[in-house]
């Protein structure tokens, strides 16, 4: 298939796909089925047809008749010879036909085409057409938008038949074989786009391209490899032309035939300039001048492949960013740097989208020191997308002299920042997109204070932190997948008016910290796995408000459709509007009316009654009982069964929260704070020993176990190792060798299967939480230092204590 085919098929079946129902019987795929005819069993509800490459010699009146929807029928590369007139009179809504690669040999005889007035494409190249003459049916094809035909003689009036006809594009396919063209034969032709189409090695005549542009708005030449000189010629010889966009499509190009091109056309009319699907060769070893004066508007570059390996890629990166246009584009390239232009650009907007570009953009070195380009002070659009960007606060330096940036476009790419380091954003720049990165709650640190639009989606941020550069006139913050466990506060951007937060961690969010944006119009928390409890009633009340037609307050989006709960099991999948939370059930003041009441009175009779049948000294015997037994139990335990342990608790955590355990529980329970051992992989783990039997004998060290648990340690396989080791020596020590922290709300649901034993822990004994208020945390330590409090006869001797 053809380029020009293939494209043209492409178009027709994305049109098609919107606006074609979704049910299998509509799209039929007969192709390469070895077929003679039109089988007879076409669905009734077929829109499109894909009949290609088969052997059909002959289509007949009838053929069609049990498929009134057709829409889209392809039968390309058939051997066709001749088609009945009343072959497509049962389908009246046919917009695309494609009879390209066939037999058909008279385009003055066409007589099918008086039944497709509705028909939107045709396609009629490759056939075996002598001459391009038009028949009258033609005429009747008012709709037509787009037409490829391929014949070898054009001649004068050959399409006077479409001349009412307002064609968005023309393509002509100019077949490998003789070929002549009258000059002046296109004068009929009322379309936008002008495709010529080569094959092999065709060079293309010089009064067809003279006609192209003095007649159409757009031109695209296709597969064009040689004949360079003779267009630049002939392009030096008209200045002006109609033709403001010329395409160059598939092309095989030196590099000295590329850039002598260029700089004369950047000396006609033409304003835009698109160069796709190119290879260069015989590239350059210096600099290859470009002309400074232009009236050319735009140039694009997209998928060019090199065929040398050893060039001067400075002296091509110098050539185009030097270019005198407002636009450049260079994308979907190999490129991995962009030099700084020479002198100052007129550029306005660039575009180096998916391509390999590094952080060393636009930068140089000077012996031992990087400048910064200086040059792209008028640049308003800058789109890096998918390159391979990694520094965050790099790329800040790398444009910090563009002082006219607006726009700003780097998602895609593997950014990062660690908040370290200051950033040199240009002042002006409004709309940043960082979506797709590694970024977190940092990146509020390293923004430009001007922004107003900001799109962080797909990203890793999980807070915004408090201590943040305010953003006075941030109006719009995308953090869709992101992995926010709340709300965030406005404090730092007063004038948000639109809050995207889609598919993040947001349990039960805080609609009391919505009051801090005064300015909030939209909000988009749907896609989240909401916890259908008391705390989320607030929230539940938001939406329902958000639907009534009276309400000017924040707006809701996707309410209620997608929003759902996921905890607890009962009400899971359920939507939030249909969950109904009571008003006393959550309510203390209530609850304490509803409950305490009825059991003051029940407490004061059984007081009365237990006073008078002398319980409480019953009671006071039985606690005697119970102390006795529990202090011998806990004689049990003698100081030879503590030979060898070495340490109060062996500590076992995901890698992801060792920021916690080292600032956090370390601190509090060794050293003075604590006056405990602990033991942890990366202190006490042996060199040279595995990792199983390094947890093995720090198990064996240690009196008593502790697991901080949270949705990463689930994850971990070596956790899960260490759980299972430490729940076997619970045998030997008793129940209370194992304590449980719990660093972040776990629901049972988010526990694999594999962890069953840790299910039953949380269900049969209790577990220290760590609590989120600082007020909390000093009667935490202590409890958790009781807990694990022993006497350690083989405890190691501190550098203190020596």
């Amino acid at each position: 298939m053809t380029p020009v085919t293939a494209a043209l098929w492409a178009a027709a079946i994305l049109m098609g796909l919107q606006g074609s129902s979704s049910f299998p019987d509509s799209r039929v795929d007969l192709s390469s089925k070895n077929l003679s005819s039109v089988p007879r069993d076409l669905p009734r509800k077929a829109e499109s047809i894909n009949l290609s490459c088969n052997h059909i010699q002959q289509l007949h009146g009838g053929d069609f008749k049990n498929t009134p929807l057709l829409r889209f029928l392809n039968i390309s590369w058939n051997n066709l010879k001749d088609i009945d007139e009343e072959t497509f009179l049962d389908t009246p809504l046919l917009k695309d036909l494609d009879l390209s690669h066939n037999g058909l040999r008279n385009l003055s005889g066409q007589q099918y085409l008086l039944h497709t007035e509705n028909l939107l494409v045709l396609n009629l190249a490759f056939n075996k057409f002598l001459t391009m003459t038009l028949g009258s049916e033609f005429s009747s094809l008012v709709k037509l938008e787009t037409l490829a035909l391929g014949a070898q003689n054009i001649s004068l009036g050959d399409f006077k038949n479409i001349a009412k006809v307002k064609l968005r594009t023309l393509t002509l396919s100019l077949e490998n074989k003789p070929w002549s063209y009258t000059a002046g034969s296109l004068i009929d032709v009322q379309a936008q786009r002008l495709q010529i189409a080569l094959t092999g090695s065709r060079i293309l005549d010089h009064d067809l391209f003279a006609d192209a542009l003095s007649l159409f708005a757009e031109v695209e030449l296709m597969n064009l490899r040689s004949g360079f000189k003779d267009l630049s010629e002939q392009l030096i010889e008209r200045v002006e032309t109609l033709t403001s966009h010329l395409y160059l499509t598939n092309i095989y190009i030196s590099w000295k035939d590329l850039t002598d091109s260029v700089n004369i056309l950047l000396h006609t009319s033409i304003t835009h300039l698109r160069v796709s699907d190119v290879t260069m060769y015989n590239m350059p070893f210096q600099e290859t001048n470009v002309t400074q004066t232009s009236k050319m508007k735009s140039f694009t570059a997209r998928e060019a492949v090199v065929k040398e390996f050893f060039f001067s890629q400075e002296a091509v990166y110098n050539f185009f960013i030097n270019m005198p246009v407002e636009s450049l584009a260079m994308v979907e390239m190999p490129a991995i740097h962009m030099t700084c232009p020479k002198s100052h650009s007129p550029i306005l907007q660039l575009d180096f989208s998916n391509c390999a570009l590094s952080d060393s953009i636009f930068s140089r070195v000077e012996g031992e020191e990087i400048l910064e380009c200086e040059k792209l002070d008028n640049v308003r659009k800058l789109n890096l997308v998918g390159n391979n960007l990694r520094s965050f606060q790099m790329l800040s330096k790398r444009v910090q002299y563009m002082k006219s940036l607006q726009h700003l476009d780097l998602s895609l790419n593997s950014l990062v920042y660690d908040g370290l380091l200051e950033c040199f954003w240009p002042p002006n720049i409004t709309n940043m997109t960082l979506s797709s990165n590694g970024l977190t709650g940092s990146v509020f640190k390293c923004l430009p204070k001007a922004t107003e639009n900001l799109d962080l989606q797909n990203n890793q941020v999980s807070v915004i932190p408090s201590s943040i550069l305010k953003l006075g006139n941030l109006s719009s913050l995308n953090l869709n997948s992101n992995r926010l466990r709340d709300l965030p506060v406005c404090t730092g951007f007063p004038l948000l008016s639109e809050l995207l937060l889609k598919s993040n961690s947001l349990h039960a969010p805080s609609v009391n910290k919505l009051e801090s944006c005064p300015e909030l119009k939209t909000l988009d928390v749907s896609y989240n796995p909401f916890t259908c409890t008391c705390v989320l009633r607030s929230f539940i009340s938001l939406g329902i408000k958000s639907k009534r037609r009276s309400h000017t307050g924040i707006k809701l989006l996707s309410w209620p459709k997608d929003y759902y709960c996921t905890y607890p099991e009962a009400v899971r999948d359920f939507s939030l509007k249909d969950i109904s939370i009571s008003e006393v059930s959550c309510n203390v003041g209530l609850l304490a009316a509803a409950i305490l009441g009825p059991a003051v009175i029940v407490m004061i009779a059984i007081v009365t009654l237990c006073h008078h049948l002398d319980v409480p000294w019953y009671m006071g015997m039985i606690w005697q009982w119970t102390r006795a037994k529990h202090r011998a139990r806990m004689r049990q335990v003698r100081p030879e069964d503590l030979l060898g342990v070495e340490f109060h608790a062996f500590v076992s955590y995901s890698q992801h929260d060792a920021d916690w355990v080292h600032n956090s529980l370390l601190p509090n329970l060794e050293g003075p704070a604590g006056g405990l051992q602990i033991c942890h992989h990366e202190k006490s783990f042996v060199p040279g020993k595995t990792i199983i039997e390094n947890i093995i004998a720090c198990l064996e060290k240690s009196r008593r176990s502790v697991f901080v648990l949270s949705a990463n340690f689930v994850k971990s396989e070596w956790c899960h190792y260490e759980l299972y080791f430490a729940s076997h020596q619970r045998l030997a020590w008793g129940p209370d060798s194992i304590v449980l922290v719990l660093l972040e709300p776990l629901p049972q649901y988010l526990i694999p299967s594999k962890y069953n034993q840790l299910k039953s822990m949380m269900g049969r004994h209790t577990y220290l939480e760590w609590p989120q208020e600082r007020a909390k945390h000093m009667l935490f330590w202590a409890n958790f230092r009781a807990a694990l409090q022993a006497d350690l006869p083989n405890a190691p001797v501190t550098h203190e204590e020596e």
